[in-house]
């Protein structure tokens, strides 16, 4: 069981998280997540089995994300621990799922952020899953051309291999 102070942190960081998005998404800005993120934060994405590292590429993940989201609109949550991917033998620590709802593409999107806290309460790992698979493969599409566009990856990437 982890710290109630840590747990009282991590859920003030995820409210401020979902706050974060919610302006992006209609604003485009994206200061609000600046002080929610650990330096080495991990983002794994449900379009590449290589995951985003540090705050720099997260962020400009993020900004990708939300040009390419539409209608994107928060549906629910549940609080709790898990543990990370990073360091799955570490006890659990405390986590917040935020369920939401987007199209991309013409395609309805059903998802969900699983975010991973620090003692202090900063963002450590962020997991994004969606469904379904003709969604996740315009999601994918739609990424690609952005991180390209913003200079996050090469024009033509090479092939991505699982990790073992």
């Amino acid at each position: 069981m982890s710290d109630p102070a840590a747990s009282t942190l991590a859920s003030a960081t995820a409210a401020r998280f979902r706050a974060a998005v919610e302006t992006a998404t209609t604003t485009g800005d994206l200061t609000g997540f600046a002080p929610l993120f650990r330096p080495d934060v991990r983002l794994y994405s449900p379009v590449s089995f290589k995951p985003f590292d540090g705050e720099e590429m997260v962020l400009g993940l993020l900004g990708v994300l939300v040009r390419t989201f539409e209608e994107f609109r928060y549906i629910g949550s549940f609080t709790g621990e898990a543990a990370t991917s990073r360091d799955p033998e570490a006890p659990a620590s405390p986590a917040d799922v935020l369920l939401f709802r987007a199209t991309v593409d013409g395609k309805e999107i059903h998802g969900m952020d699983l975010l991973h806290f620090d003692e202090a309460g900063l963002i450590k790992e962020i997991t994004v899953m969606v469904r379904p698979h003709s969604a996740v493969q315009a999601l994918g599409q739609a990424v690609l051309r952005g991180l390209v566009e913003a200079g996050l990856v090469p024009e033509k990437p090479e092939p991505e291999k699982p990790e073992k």
